[in-house]
């Protein structure tokens, strides 16, 4: 069987935190105090010192030795929590970044969908942003102008074909986006995260494109959250965790082995957040440890249908120089799907403020979930759009079945995600 991509050995590594203070002077007066182990003069009060050599203090290493043949005309997909290395794997295949070592070898032309319009120039219309695309991947206009009705149709977008990308919605941005970069004519196909912002019909539309692609024998590389999507779509997958492959195979077994987790010998609903493999790349490991409480105060990670759900979320932001602002949870259910969430935001009047240290306790007061898995990611931080700390996820928890409408009619997964609560009356015409 051909190969279409290649990756032997492939790592990447970022250089975080401050790169230059703004003047090529004062760069050079901090290298020089860097050099002599002096602090850097262009810090600001209360900032951490940033002159240290050891390189864990200025590296992140996003990917890992990643060694992986992708075949002709395969969809493989790419699983892992936020921060596992899926985007930067993308990005690298996509030749926007490249690799601090090892090689990446792939047979024809790439074209990517790694998020939202990616590409398109606000100020131009969709149909001279199509031309644009189309040029980047190396089309002439007598090949693009051959799909150009294909990709209008695809799209639904003919009526606001000449109108400015600027004024469109992003729904409309992500129906042409995807258009083009499943029409035009390509090897390679990448994909990150698209189908999760589309309606269910344009998300049907889209699986049956991504089908006749394949069917052609294109490559498609496909990354999402949404396990029942992978299923459908992947033949294989690969697992990335902290930017390592730990698991490659049969779509099926490696989405089995993301989902179980594990819990490291802990008891059941407790997890020490310390050194957690789910931790987003670059953050401060402030969060500590969660624990779940059920209505009696037990600990546990099991709870029924409609019962309240204590957490408890211990931190240390005693040696941090910045000033703590919120803390929250967010909820998924297994296949990926947001469910909700709450912080401390919601919860008080400006100016937001906690302590440095302590511990935070939700109570779920009732719960409208149905029965099956759900994952629950932590996060602490300055401010709202400045997050400090994050776990995703940090623990999982079960929900039981209960008759919670006094009719014996006990709810499943497959009744969805959230139980309604709803008045009902029938009467004979």
């Amino acid at each position: 069987m051909t190969i279409a991509i290649q990756f032997e050995g492939v790592s990447k590594r970022y250089r975080i935190g401050q790169i230059g203070t703004g003047t090529l002077s004062h760069d050079l007066h901090r290298t020089l105090a860097k050099m002599l182990g002096k602090p850097d003069p262009f810090a600001k009060i209360g900032q951490e010192n940033t002159t240290s050599n050891t390189p864990n203090n200025e590296y992140v290493l996003a990917l890992h030795d990643i060694s992986i043949n992708i075949n002709q005309g395969e969809v493989f997909g790419i699983i892992g929590h936020n921060g596992a290395g899926k985007s930067t794997f993308l990005k690298l295949l996509s030749q926007i970044t490249a690799p601090t070592s090892g090689a990446i070898r792939s047979r024809g032309r790439i074209a990517s969908l790694l998020e939202v319009g990616t590409g398109f120039h606000p100020e131009l219309t969709g149909r001279e942003n199509i031309y644009v695309n189309g040029a980047v991947l190396g089309m002439n206009r007598k090949e693009i102008s051959a799909e150009l009705e294909r990709i209008v149709e695809f799209s639904g977008c003919s009526k606001y074909l000449d109108t400015p990308v600027k004024r469109y919605s992003s729904g409309m941005t992500t129906r042409l986006g995807f258009a083009v970069a499943a029409h035009l004519r390509c090897e390679i196909l990448i994909i990150d995260e698209v189908l999760a912002v589309g309606d269910a019909a344009f998300q049907d539309r889209c699986i049956g494109r991504i089908n006749e692609i394949t069917s052609g024998g294109r490559t498609t590389v496909l990354v999402s959250h949404n396990m029942a999507l992978m299923r459908r779509l992947a033949n294989r997958c690969m697992l990335l965790q902290q930017g390592k492959s730990t698991c490659v195979g049969a779509t099926a077994d490696v989405i089995s082995t993301y989902l179980q987790g594990s819990q490291h010998g802990e008891s059941p609903g407790f997890r020490s957040l310390a050194s957690h493999p789910n931790r987003l790349a670059g953050m401060k490991p402030l969060l500590q440890a969660v624990k779940l409480h059920d209505i009696s105060g037990e600990q546990t990670s099991t709870f029924i249908q409609g019962t309240p759900i204590k957490i408890e979320i211990n931190y240390d932001a005693s040696k941090h120089p910045e000033q703590l602002s919120g803390i929250g949870f967010i909820v998924h259910s297994i296949t990926g799907a947001r469910v909700g969430g709450f912080n401390s935001y919601m919860a008080t009047q400006p100016p937001h403020q906690i302590p440095q240290s302590g511990i935070t306790t939700f109570t779920v007061n009732s719960p409208a979930l149905t029965p099956g898995v759900y994952r629950l990611t932590i996060s602490i931080g300055s401010h709202q759009s400045r997050l400090i700390d994050k776990i995703e996820p940090a623990i999982d928890f079960r929900i039981e079945p209960d008759d919670i409408y006094a009719t014996g009619y006990l709810l499943t997964a497959e009744d969805g995600v959230v139980a309604f609560e709803c008045d009902f009356s029938s009467t004979e015409s």
